[in-house]
């Protein structure tokens, strides 16, 4: 094919490293589609594989970029149900920071005529694995409390507002005024702010002393051990990841104290292992924003040159709501 634009991760190292280069485009085999990628949807993932700290990573070089949307370019043998020109969006692992990619038929999604390709760009990531966490991991029932940690990031604020459609009690939690206050637009019924260090007494005193029957942690580190304190009898701590860098260790003793549960949530892993129960989530969550019931924020774009930048956005946790790259 001819030559396309891509961002390559050659070795590990800060977003600094990655090379802007003209590479061949690549060609779809059977079953496969090429995609036109026009938005790339960054997620955490994305900063800790081009640094080596992801659980899987892709051989050098590769491009980063979990999640795009663009338009249908080619069909490979074999493939219906899809056109040349139509808009899809896919969770793809890496890859993204493309002109074209090349994706699995099955894997692409159509973009509803209700969402911009920058919308799409951001959902596979932060609204599957938030969906995947709240129902199938914590089982959240209508009525309870859901506390949300890092509730003005991607994945943070998808459980804010999928918290908020599935009936619980929101209370979204972040390090800054003008985060609290996205997550408050995004339907959150109480705010924290947890810079002061002060996260397990204000939520006990939002929950008459109780504490949160589930609580949605991204950023780990010292943040979790207080979650381990203001979680519920029976609740459940969802371990999505580690924003703060720490991995922390679990006060085992507070599990049998509290009757309550750490539950793991790799979304990956999980939707590669049951696909048809993914691809359920996934309609479920794009019933709810054709509803009108979830929106989601794209918070900050850039142009595929300013790489770098996109991807410290994350790193540095100023990310709010979904940060896009647009490729094209």
């Amino acid at each position: 094919g001819y030559a396309m634009k891509a961002v390559l991760c050659k070795a590990f190292g800060p977003p600094e490293s990655l090379v802007l280069e003209d590479v061949p485009s690549p060609e779809p085999g059977a079953g496969e589609v090429l995609v036109d990628v026009h938005a790339c949807g960054l997620n955490f993932p994305d900063v800790l594989m081009i640094q080596g700290k992801y659980q899987s990573q892709p051989p050098f070089p590769f491009a980063p970029g979990g999640e795009i949307a663009g338009t249908v370019a080619a069909l490979g043998e074999g493939v219906e149900g899809y056109a040349v020109g139509d808009r899809v969006f896919a969770g793809i692992g890496f890859g993204g920071f493309a002109e074209q990619v090349v994706v699995k038929a099955r894997a692409l999604k159509p973009v509803p005529d209700t969402m911009t390709l920058q919308q799409a760009s951001g959902i596979s990531t932060t609204y599957g694995t938030s969906y995947y966490a709240l129902k199938q991991r914590a089982d959240l029932k209508p009525g309870e409390t859901l506390l949300v940690l890092g509730a003005a990031g991607g994945v943070g604020l998808a459980a804010v507002e999928l918290g908020k459609a599935m009936g619980a009690r929101v209370i979204a939690a972040a390090s800054t005024a003008e985060k609290l206050e996205v997550a408050k637009k995004a339907g959150a019924d109480e705010l924290i702010d947890y810079s002061d260090g002060e996260l397990k007494e204000k939520v006990k005193a939002l929950t008459d002393g109780k504490g949160a029957d589930v609580i949605y942690d991204p950023v780990g580190g010292e943040l979790f051990d207080q979650c381990m304190r203001c979680v519920n009898w029976y609740g459940r701590v969802l371990v999505i990841g580690f924003a703060a860098g720490d991995i922390p260790k679990v006060p085992i003793n507070l599990i049998l104290l509290k009757s309550c549960q750490v539950v793991g949530v790799f979304y990956g892993a999980w939707s590669a292992r049951c696909p048809d129960e993914a691809a359920d989530n996934f309609r479920e969550i794009l019933a709810l924003q054709q509803q009108g019931r979830i929106d989601p924020l794209v918070g900050a774009e850039y142009p595929l040159a300013e790489y770098a930048e996109a991807l410290r956005c994350l790193m540095e946790r100023r990310a709010i709501g979904q940060v896009v790259v647009n490729v094209r």
